[in-house]
């Protein structure tokens, strides 16, 4: 028997801010905040906005079962035209769908449907769009029984997607807190799942524009991949729980359970950022202080991998200086020379390790 979506309407009739979750609300808008304190004390926010936002990328598309390791995905960024990992380079995609899509949202605030068929379609590299066919069909792994089937028509998509987002702009509609909200939004993005394909790193996407867009953070730099890909099972279980039931309550805890944890981690990982950092800035200039600058330090961080042309590029200087302050750098045990192909590349072995070395748990 096939279980027709009909999915409500925004907002749920349902109480959200039942008392379990305004007690889950304190601690993730605490952490949160102290995250977005903590951003501002790194200089230069392409720093975070890079490293974070692989990271992201990376962990988004494990869900999707698309595997890359470390070392392949700064492989990629740092050569885009020789290196062929075909993961790393659909990685790759995810960050720059994410830092575009930051850049209009930090201008003006909104999250349009037009916005999110753009970010879905630098994706996915074609211009698919919204759903014209039957979509998503999730059965009972056991009895093989269908237990939840996503829109299948055109209209009632795009009828739903049109409320979604008004639900997300117009605060008129709903006066809950905003990461009670966000919650809300995730659910019904993944239950209409408008597009063929790329669903659940389009609306992974959404979760930290919408933080932005609410100016909880100023820029997106939180990001719920790691703790979904750790509870997997949890996620499935509440979102269809929220559909058999109408009961939202585990749902948002889950959700705010999330941004409380990764906040604390990103926390973590900032503070270990600014620490080597500093490091990295005092030694330099007391070893190195002819070739010291803070373009310098800042292409170092931007991303664990560099190379001559990202320094020349960053730096303002000729291929042969760019060349000399590796090689300074390499000798004084800042970065370690490596190289593919016939291409040298330098790793800032120190701030990979804060990546490989991430706490799962808090």
């Amino acid at each position: 028997m096939t279980v027709r979506s009909d999915i409500p309407l925004l907002p749920p009739e349902a109480e959200l801010e039942t008392k379990a979750v305004l007690k889950r609300l304190a601690p993730a808008h605490r952490y949160l905040a102290e995250l977005k304190g903590m951003a501002a004390t790194i200089p230069n926010e392409h720093i975070l906005i890079n490293t974070l936002a692989l990271q992201e990328a990376k962990d988004s598309s494990e869900i999707e079962n698309i595997i890359t390791t470390q070392d392949e995905l700064y492989k990629a960024n740092l050569f885009l035209n020789y290196f062929k990992n075909p993961a790393a380079k659909e990685v790759n995609r995810y960050a720059t769908a994410l830092k575009s899509a930051f850049e209009q949202v930090r201008n003006d605030h909104l999250i349009t449907l037009n916005r999110i068929i753009e970010i879905h379609r630098v994706l996915e590299r074609n211009d698919a769009e919204i759903r014209t066919q039957g979509g998503t069909v999730l059965k009972n792994e056991r009895t093989g029984e269908t237990v939840y089937t996503s829109p299948q028509t055109h209209g009632e998509i795009v009828h739903l997607l049109s409320n979604l987002e008004q639900y997300i702009n117009d605060d008129a509609l709903s006066d809950v807190d905003p990461l009670v909200k966000m919650a809300v939004i995730h659910h019904q993005f993944e239950s209409i799942h408008p597009f063929y394909d790329g669903n659940g790193c389009t609306g992974r996407i959404i979760n930290i524009l919408y933080l932005v867009a609410k100016g909880l953070l100023d820029i997106p730099i939180l990001y719920l991949s790691r703790y979904i890909i750790r509870t997997k099972h949890d996620y499935c279980r509440h979102l269809q729980e929220v559909r058999d039931t109408g009961h939202w309550e585990p749902w948002i805890i889950y959700i705010l359970q999330g941004v409380e944890q990764t906040s604390r981690q990103t926390i973590w990982i900032i503070a270990r950022i600014r620490e080597i950092m500093q490091d990295y800035k005092q030694r330099i200039r007391a070893q190195l202080p002819r070739i010291y600058s803070q373009d310098l330090l800042n292409n170092l961080f931007r991303h664990p991998y560099t190379g001559i042309e990202s320094v020349q590029r960053d730096l303002g200087v000729s291929r042969l200086t760019a060349t000399k302050y590796l090689e300074r750098l390499t000798e004084n045990g800042f970065i370690e020379k490596q190289k593919i192909g016939r291409y040298n590349y330098y790793v800032n072995r120190p701030l990979m390790d804060v990546f490989v070395g991430i706490p799962d748990a808090w």
